[in-house]
């Protein structure tokens, strides 16, 4: 019989290639146990998913002049999973000059979030004709 305010939630871990299967038992919302992680990496996996998901950006800026019309970018670091969409708006309103080198910062403190967007290519000017 379940308790009332207890529940259990699963996640599969993807902090390494083995996948661990992860029950996380939770009590008025509160982490009460975490089992079927193989390593501590897969305990703070489970522990931040559910909560604080975060999750890497990864994109397409426009160029103007360069040899493509768009450039790869990611975040830096994760960001919240609810600022995704946000971010993506963001960048739809981007559009950067080559040349662009890879690591240089597209959009600084991302929807506020205090992490980067940053260049994951380099993009050279596009040949005179």
């Amino acid at each position: 019989m379940k308790e009332i305010g207890r529940e259990e939630k699963s996640v599969i871990c993807i902090r390494c290639p083995l996948g661990c299967h992860i029950s996380v038992e939770l009590a008025d919302g509160k982490i009460q146990s975490i089992t079927g992680n193989t390593c501590p990496r897969g305990a703070e996996y489970a522990a931040r998913e559910l909560t604080d998901p975060r999750r890497t950006v990864t994109s397409l800026v426009r160029v103007r002049g360069g040899e493509y019309p768009v450039v790869s970018v990611k975040t830096a670091g994760d960001i919240p999973r609810d600022k995704m969409r946000d971010c993506a708006a963001a960048l739809k309103e981007i559009v950067l000059t080559a040349p662009v080198r890879m690591g240089d910062v597209v959009l600084e403190n991302v929807c506020g979030t205090g992490v980067n967007m940053v260049a994951t290519a380099d993009m050279a000017k596009a040949p005179e004709t």
